[in-house]
């Protein structure tokens, strides 16, 4: 497994090593050790799946507060989808930006996000289904979020979002400017 630099700080690109041959490949996609040496010395509780079958579906952008704060390995193990942390970290140099990468199956890229982001996707192709080992569990009454398309944040989505597939509630997360302070950096 490799580390590919991102620029924001905390968050890393992890690309697991794929040995194949005419049969398919085989990839070790996890290792404990490895991840609390090179990424982060954290522990897992739960795996979680979700599956997208629409193309320009919007999960996101979702956090939650301590002492449920979660760091999340995200990887898409069907299809492609847009990923995307913005900072939320009261002091942080990068307060407010985003990054997004594509996760796919073929790439077979992982993003490790910590606590203290909003993480949030769009499928790039139907019927996505996204992985992701969180460091606590789910707890609504921690659970929070931030608009997706807030434009003081800018994110670029990859494709037209003006018919975005959207849950209720992320069509009326808060903005940037009006979300409450919930990480320090």
């Amino acid at each position: 497994m490799t580390i590919t630099s991102v620029p924001l700080a905390g968050l890393a690109k992890i690309v697991p090593t794929r040995l194949g041959d005419h049969r398919g490949y085989f990839s070790e996609v996890f290792k404990d050790g490895w991840f609390r040496e090179n990424v982060a010395d954290v522990n897992f509780v739960q795996e979680n799946e979700s599956l997208s079958a629409a193309v320009g579906t919007v999960r996101g952008l979702h956090f939650q507060l301590e002492p449920f704060a979660q760091g999340k390995l995200v990887r898409c193990i069907a299809g492609r989808i847009f990923d995307v942390a913005v900072d939320i970290r009261t002091g942080s140099p990068t307060y407010g930006q985003w990054y997004g990468t594509e996760l796919s199956k073929e790439n077979g890229e992982q993003l490790w996000i910590p606590a203290g982001f909003a993480h949030g996707f769009a499928t790039l192709v139907p019927d996505c289904v996204i992985s992701y080992k969180v460091t606590a569990p789910y707890s609504a009454a921690s659970d929070r979020g931030l608009l997706w398309n807030d434009p003081a944040i800018g994110i670029k989505w990859p494709l037209p979002l003006d018919n975005a597939v959207l849950s209720e509630k992320d069509k009326v997360q808060p903005t940037l400017a009006n979300l409450p302070p919930s990480f320090t950096y």
